[in-house]
């Protein structure tokens, strides 16, 4: 019998929020127990090593914040008015050498990376098909695998199929901002949430949140159909509340727009 991870990697979507759902951490406010200055990144990195994986994924702008070293020289780009690619694009792994993998959606091809590695991972960009040639001669060039996500990049299915087969894998965490994740979301692609609910406050509107849909109709919903089952729930350091849920879906549910 076929598993819903056969032709993709199995996800989890792992989380540190405020209570409110908040993302922002410089403006939460601060744990009682609070005597560790990194209290937020040591506890989230401890506990993502617990769920373990080879790899994880973030949005463009998730890598260029937290890596901004790899935006330090520009990214080439086509000529305004340059026609799609005539050829279809085929997946390139570059100098991975055992590493595990560090993915960035960036699908206009915006960020430029100085080589093959983040840290200890190896980079891939997931791309649209449209980006110019320059840009993927740039990547392979400097040792950065890729991999497409369909004409305009939204195509996050064909992207994690390419993943499983050119690079074998079998599962992935997933760390990005509120829209990236709910890009996911509204694919249907997250297997389970790792969620981390620190103890502060944001208190604002419009601040970003873990997941977001945008220019989605009144009438969508993007997680109908599914169901959050417990797997645990731990009292970490500090009072950081660690909640692990299975995301189900059913079989006969369509996703997304109410009836």
């Amino acid at each position: 019998m076929s598993t819903r991870y056969e032709n993709r990697p199995r996800i989890v979507c792992h989380m540190v929020s405020a209570i409110d759902g908040r993302l922002i951490t410089n403006r939460w406010t601060q744990a009682a127990e609070d005597d560790d200055a990194n209290l937020i990144l040591s506890v989230y990195d401890e506990a993502a090593a617990e769920i373990g994986g080879e790899s994880w994924l973030v949005g463009r702008k998730t890598m260029q914040s937290v890596l901004p070293q790899i935006d330090a020289q520009a990214a080439p780009r086509g000529e305004a008015g340059d026609a799609p690619p005539a050829r279809s694009r085929r997946s390139h792994v570059g100098r991975r050498e055992g590493r595990g993998l560090a993915i960035a959606v960036d699908p206009k091809g915006r960020l430029a990376y100085s080589g093959p590695a983040i840290g200890d991972d190896h980079a891939v960009a997931i791309l649209a098909e449209q980006v110019s040639d320059a840009y993927l001669a740039q990547l392979r060039e400097r040792g950065v695998s890729y991999v497409f996500a369909g004409a305009d990049g939204a195509d996050l299915h064909a992207a994690l199929a390419a993943l499983k087969a050119d690079f074998q894998v079998s599962s992935l965490m997933l760390q990005g901002g509120g829209i990236i994740n709910g890009a996911f979301l509204r694919a249907d692609l997250i297997d389970e949430i790792s969620l981390l609910v620190f103890p502060g406050i944001d208190g604002l509107s419009g601040i970003p949140s873990i997941f977001e849909c945008q220019d989605a109709a009144p009438d969508f919903l993007p997680a109908r159909g599914r169901k959050l089952r417990l797997l645990s729930c731990e009292v970490r350091r500090a009072g950081v509340v660690w909640l692990r849920y299975a995301v189900e879906r059913r079989a006969d549910a369509g996703a997304g727009r109410a009836r």
